[in-house]
């Protein structure tokens, strides 16, 4: 699957088809901003919902206030085809920074959130924190060398097949250094302050990996489930940081057997069925 070349703006890809009848499901990528490494879960999450995939831009070097107000408006423009449904949002490492950000600013937009090894936890390595003030000194050309070392560390390869372990490589060396560094910054100038997240009362689902080898996602969940007022943790004994890719994992069925489906994902799927 060729990676398609996103222009100006961030903007919404549609992963399979088109199904207004069922809640809205916005995806936040990581920090390669593409959105194609939700690939492998996509096929179950359209089993109940109407998947977007946020796409930014490679040359996007935009602050968070900006990407937030993008998200915003995409959003809203989705909405105003069918106004009625309700919008799950879930951000995965640095899009589970962005989607705090966005769920704060719009705290009444969203039925349900789900966050998945957030990179908000940057703060908690000091040592990363240390390291990033030096990687706008890296040559462009060890950029591509760097990328295969980073892989067992973004990811618990054994549980990962060939074919996407190609494709997260190949899509980590598509975005260029002078991005990596921007959202790396943007990362570790990350704060939303404790009280705002408090305002979220509506349900939050934490999905932590055990073996996480580049973040503290469990610690973060932790703390995070002590801030958001209606969260729950899910723990993942044997993933890494990006458990999405993983053959064994599937969100929808962990939102599933959470009970984190409100009815109307599943009515319309019956629905569906009947008709």
């Amino acid at each position: 699957m060729s990676i398609p070349k996103v222009e100006l703006k961030p903007c919404f890809l549609t992963p399979r088809r088109l199904q207004p009848e069922y809640p809205l499901f916005v995806y936040l990528p990581g920090m390669d901003g593409t959105g194609q490494l939700l690939r492998t879960q996509t096929v179950g999450l359209e089993a109940g919902f109407d998947v977007r995939c946020l796409a930014i831009p490679r040359e996007d070097l935009t602050s968070w206030e900006v990407l937030t107000n993008n998200v915003l408006d995409l959003i809203h423009a989705e909405l105003e085809k069918s106004s009625q449904r309700s919008v799950y949002l879930c951000g995965e490492s640095f899009g589970g920074c962005l989607a705090q950000k966005v769920a704060v600013a719009a705290p009444h937009l969203f039925k349900r959130i789900i966050l998945i090894n957030p990179a908000s936890s940057f703060h908690l390595r000091p040592l990363y924190e240390w390291a990033s003030q030096f990687t706008g000194l890296v040559p462009s050309c060890l950029f591509d060398f760097g990328a295969v070392g980073l892989l067992p560390f973004l990811a618990s390869l054994s549980r990962i097949s060939r074919s996407d372990r190609h494709e997260m490589l190949r899509t980590i060396r598509s975005i260029p250094p002078e991005t990596v560094c921007w959202r790396l910054s943007l990362i570790k100038e990350f704060h939303i302050d404790d009280e705002q997240l408090r305002r979220l009362t509506q349900p939050v689902l934490l999905v932590a990996s055990v073996l996480d080898r580049l973040l503290p996602s469990l610690a973060e969940a932790q703390r995070l489930v002590d801030i958001l007022p209606n969260s729950k943790i899910v723990v993942l004994p044997e993933s890494g940081h990006a458990c999405l890719l993983e053959t064994d994992i599937n969100l929808y069925e962990i939102m599933k057997a959470h009970n984190f489906l409100e009815s109307g994902a599943e009515v319309a799927k019956e629905l569906e069925v009947k008709s």
